[in-house]
């Protein structure tokens, strides 16, 4: 297994990854895929056991993970490619004509690692929620895993699925929300208030815990912890505080990097604070 310094040496190669892939397109969301680098490397390099080759869309006897924010695709091709999903090489494709790593990861390109479109917001929960409860019906005691936005929880689909998940004691999923406090078109406080989240959570009868989503070790202990809690009547979620471009310092903070690309200046800029860990693609 990795010690905390490998999996933050990954990190700042992913985010790498990201600023390249979204300025050679000029295309792109880096602000939040900067913001939950951490999350997703420690989830992929750490805390999930799955096979990524031969790559199984069943993911029998694997655990699963769904990216519901669709939009920040860059980090989780980065992700898969880095864990060996698929060569690190196809990075250089992103967002191209005709190429499997399309904005937004689909399905029917046949890219190691997509279970399901995302991007159209709100659905990816209630996709999760059904693959643990197939994996309930076929007595397969992995788990699964998904990422959401924060703006998402505007979605009503979410609650809908929030519900039902608590209703039917779906107990075999750890469901994560980056709570980056930004959208699109400013903080998620000016668009539409989301309140207390675990007070919120807890209401709708699901386990609640908390974390700092942009440090390695309290995301490693929590997500420990989280499955800990499985296995009790009920569906568990993560409130995880993140950073919006965290590791670039003119891009945190700020939702106006939430789906802008860095010019060429600012890509350097970004290069000069990520250390070069495993060799740019």
């Amino acid at each position: 297994m990795p010690s905390i310094i490998e999996l933050e040496k990954i990190s700042s190669q992913v985010r790498r990854d990201i600023v390249r892939m979204v300025h050679a397109v000029n295309s792109g969301h880096p602000g939040g895929s900067l913001g939950c680098t951490d999350y997703l490397v420690a989830l992929y390099f750490e805390v999930m056991h799955h096979t990524p080759t031969p790559f199984d869309m069943d993911g029998k006897n694997q655990d699963i993970f769904f990216l519901s924010n669709g939009h920040i695709s860059p980090l989780f091709y980065s992700v898969l490619a880095r864990s060996g999903y698929f060569d690190v090489k196809e990075l250089s494709t992103f967002r191209k004509l005709n190429t499997r790593l399309q904005g937004h990861p689909t399905t029917h390109e046949g890219l190691e690692g997509i279970r399901i479109a995302s991007g159209s917001l709100g659905q990816g929960l209630s996709n999760a929620i059904g693959t643990a409860l197939t994996k309930k019906l076929n007595n397969d005691k992995s788990i699964v895993f998904s990422l959401h936005g924060d703006g998402e929880l505007q979605e009503g689909q979410i609650w809908e699925a929030a519900m039902y998940a608590a209703h039917n004691k779906v107990d075999n999923i750890i469901a994560c929300v980056d709570a980056n406090g930004q959208q699109i078109d400013g903080s998620t406080d000016e668009v539409m208030s989301l309140g207390n989240l675990k007070a919120k959570w807890q209401a709708f009868g699901w386990d609640v815990l908390e974390m700092n989503g942009n440090k390695m070790q309290e995301i490693i202990t929590t997500l420990k912890e989280a499955k800990a809690h499985l296995g009790k009547q009920k569906p568990v979620i993560i409130i995880m505080k993140t950073e919006m471009g965290q590791g670039v310092d003119f891009m945190m903070g700020s939702h106006k990097w939430h789906g802008v690309a860095p010019n060429d200046e600012q890509l350097a800029t970004a290069l000069g604070q990520l250390e070069e860990t495993l060799g740019d693609y």
